[in-house]
């Protein structure tokens, strides 16, 4: 079990153009790997950075993309900790739809299945062992099926903006002709962020807002106000074989930390933090400030390995 008690520390997590001089490279490696899932194969654009000998694996939010962990990416002190490896999910950012099918002639719904399933293949096609997940949003939420049904391939999962059940999330006008999705998706992400968080971060996620495939944010909100519902076996997680770590900005008001806290009281041994003065994207919206909080988590995870 773990006592919820860590250790504070800090490390730089905002890769910001002064690092860089013209002509430097950035320490990532991209590229894409097809994962067979479901009967489909799905040509999946990935990055991985880091030499470090625990993999953790970013799950990025509801119709966005792997950009929003750039920063983590770029961390020199947690590349030594841990390799981190950020995919874009199928209909996401660089991954394609499935390429198998006719995919244009049918509306793209995210079931929690379907989303989990295709996570653990991901995980097997790199063949990356006995991973951390750390996801944001409906990453964050996911993370929970992870924990429940696929413990025997995470040693830990951290979730990020987490909710247990969100039906309020399905908002059928972001599909409706009427409403132009590439304004009003980026403008309503925007809203969600701490008003602390520095402006040019904040701006990144709504770039990335603005950029979604027609059609995939309201297909992920599909999941969660229609699919998702992890009230009922949230008891069943068992912390020793997969670790829980959940954490939420105190500014996000779409799932707020008495919802967060609510899923991690359900858990026994979970662990659970307010952030302060962070909005819905933490690791991407004000991200020194998000790693001085996920480093002591690392630790903690690979210290109860040890023990």
């Amino acid at each position: 079990t773990h006592s919820g008690r860590l250790r504070s520390g800090t490390m730089s997590g905002a890769s910001d153009p002064d690092d860089f001089e013209h002509g430097d490279t950035e320490p990532i490696d991209g590229g894409y790997v097809w994962v067979e899932h479901d009967g489909e194969k799905h040509r999946t654009y990935f990055e991985r950075a880091g030499t470090g000998p625990v993999p953790l694996v970013c799950l990025h939010a509801a119709g966005a993309d792997s950009r929003q962990f750039r920063h983590l990416l770029n961390d020199e002190r947690l590349q030594e900790l841990v390799t981190v490896y950020a995919f874009d999910m199928p209909w996401h950012g660089r991954s394609y739809p499935p390429l198998t099918r006719e995919w244009w002639r049918e509306a793209y719904q995210l079931t929690t299945d379907g989303y989990a399933g295709f996570i653990a293949a991901f995980v097997d096609a790199l063949d990356i062992v006995d991973p951390i997940a750390l996801g944001c949003s409906m990453g964050g939420s996911i993370v929970l099926e992870l924990a429940h049904s696929h413990s025997d391939r995470f040693r830990a999962v951290i979730g990020l903006e987490a909710t247990a059940f969100a039906p309020s999330r399905d908002f059928d006008y972001f599909g409706h002709p009427k409403i132009d999705q590439e304004v009003m998706r980026p403008e309503w992400a925007y809203s969600f962020q701490a008003p602390q968080s520095p402006e040019r971060f904040k701006r990144e996620a709504w770039w990335i807002y603005s950029q979604a495939g027609h059609g995939t944010f309201s297909g992920d909100l599909y999941f969660y106000g229609s699919d998702w519902d992890a009230r009922e076996f949230l008891v069943d997680i068992d912390t020793d074989a997969c670790g829980v770590y959940l954490m939420t900005g105190e500014y996000d008001f779409s799932a707020t930390p008495a919802d967060t806290r609510s899923a991690a009281e359900k858990i026994d041994g979970a662990y659970f933090q307010e952030l302060p003065e962070m909005g819905h994207f933490p690791m991407a919206e004000d991200p020194d400030a998000f790693t001085e909080h996920l480093f002591p988590v690392l630790e903690d995870i690979l210290d109860s390995q040890d023990t």
